[in-house]
């Protein structure tokens, strides 16, 4: 790998001297994750990658079934998905715009979506020291775990992936940070996984943001509270990622008009996604959890920040409206508590940043997914930030990611 902080010329003046914190990237799943950890009698049942033999398999950029000889993850009868689908970057690591990579083999796939070596080496040429990762087969918050009957398996197959992000924190010297797959579909069970993987090193949790769609209360019930309480009590933020419920995926999947081909759908639905968690920030901020727990933390994750000052005005002005009992407006709540992640913006991003708060707003790329900024993650922002200061520049690129996930970036 190369030294850090000497990329090859390719991080711009403006950056230079910053170790990059990518606040939002995904792992494409090796075929072996699970079967590789899993105990000897589990492994013909934790989820694998297996021939489609004509299976019938929902595209959602086409918005239907559809037959393909392709490699999918299973887990028992059920199909979770593509193998590979998520990734955009080939095994040349060049880019692929446009629908075609959803039929891609895991051998097309870039190794650095999916192993620790390659994916170092590939941050260190583009400049990126550290990343925090996300899943991809088993749903942005976990979802896909419903196919999965038997509890024990479910927790089992969660743990497997927490284990696995924690070889990659431990391997990577902490410079790959996993969320943790918390199961939230078992209050107790999800207690004591988030105390478990806090204890090895992993710095965050991920949970869907509608459990009432899988039969449980909403997020605002106390059923949570022991959720809530030991994740502040930890200063473990919960992550929300954009899609991460099966509503979040259906408004991906239904947003675009039915007649449109593809690569407008994908494009539709892809920009969609991102006001998804419009309806998640608004929900969590009137729900009293931030209220009753002033020093957790959350995170609206590949949401994009141009819409949150609207949102907040108008959260605001309804409250009031409404007479919504509040002992503050939505908007302080917000910015006490709640921390969020661009990428693509540009026209008016120093504004909306000015309004978010310098010390909530994280920058991603969302490697190695269709909207990724990628070869040249940097290019942009380091023109964006030029005339910025640099403690502001130094907190968007690496401090409030660090401070909020508690990254030593001392390490090399």
């Amino acid at each position: 790998m190369t030294e850090m902080l000497n990329y090859s010329g390719r991080t711009p003046e403006s950056i230079k001297g910053i170790k990059v914190i990518d606040a939002d990237t995904h792992l494409t799943e090796p075929a072996d994750l699970w079967t590789r950890l899993a105990p000897e009698k589990y492994k013909d049942q934790v989820p694998r990658v297996v021939s489609s033999a004509g299976r019938e398999i929902y595209n959602p950029h086409k918005g239907r079934m559809e037959s393909a000889d392709m490699w999918i993850w299973v887990v028992g009868d059920n199909v979770m998905g593509r193998a590979g689908g998520g990734s955009v970057i080939n095994h040349q690591n060049v880019k692929h715009k446009g629908p075609g990579f959803t039929h891609w083999p895991l051998t097309e796939v870039s190794p650095a979506a999916s192993f620790l070596e390659p994916r170092l080496d590939l941050m260190d040429e583009v400049g990126i020291w550290g990343q925090i990762i996300y899943p991809n087969v088993v749903g942005f918050g976990g979802q896909a775990f419903k196919a999965i009957e038997d509890r024990r398996l479910r927790l089992l197959c969660a743990q497997i992936w927490n284990d696995t992000m924690i070889e990659l924190y431990e391997n990577s010297n902490g410079r790959l940070h996993g969320m943790a797959m918390i199961p939230w579909w078992d209050i107790e069970a999800a207690v004591k996984e988030t105390q478990r993987v806090h204890a090895q090193g992993l710095k965050g949790v991920n949970i869907t943001s509608d459990p009432q769609h899988q039969g449980l209360p909403d997020l605002s019930d106390l059923h949570w509270e022991p959720l809530w309480e030991v994740c502040e009590s930890l200063g473990m933020p919960i992550n929300f990622h954009v899609g991460a419920s099966d509503t979040g995926v259906q408004w991906y999947g239904d947003s675009p008009w039915p007649s449109f081909e593809e690569s407008k759908r994908l494009a539709i639905g892809s920009a969609m996604l991102y006001l998804g968690n419009a309806r998640v920030v608004a929900n969590l901020i009137f729900s009293g959890i931030l209220e009753r727990h002033p020093n957790l933390r959350f995170v609206s994750v590949e949401s994009g920040i141009g819409w949150m000052p609207f949102l907040l005005e108008a959260l605001d002005y309804q409250a009031d409206e409404a007479n919504v009992r509040l002992s503050m407006k939505p908007s302080e709540y917000f910015h006490r508590q709640i921390y969020s992640c661009f990428w693509f913006e540009n026209q008016t991003l120093l504004r909306d940043i000015d309004f978010v708060g310098w010390d909530k707003v994280m920058f991603e790329t969302d490697f190695p997914h269709p909207t990724c900024l990628y070869p040249e993650p940097l290019k942009q922002i380091g023109v964006t930030l030029e005339n910025v200061d640099f403690a502001k520049r130094e907190a968007v690129l690496s401090g409030n990611a660090a401070r909020l996930y508690n990254i030593d970036t001392s390490r090399d």
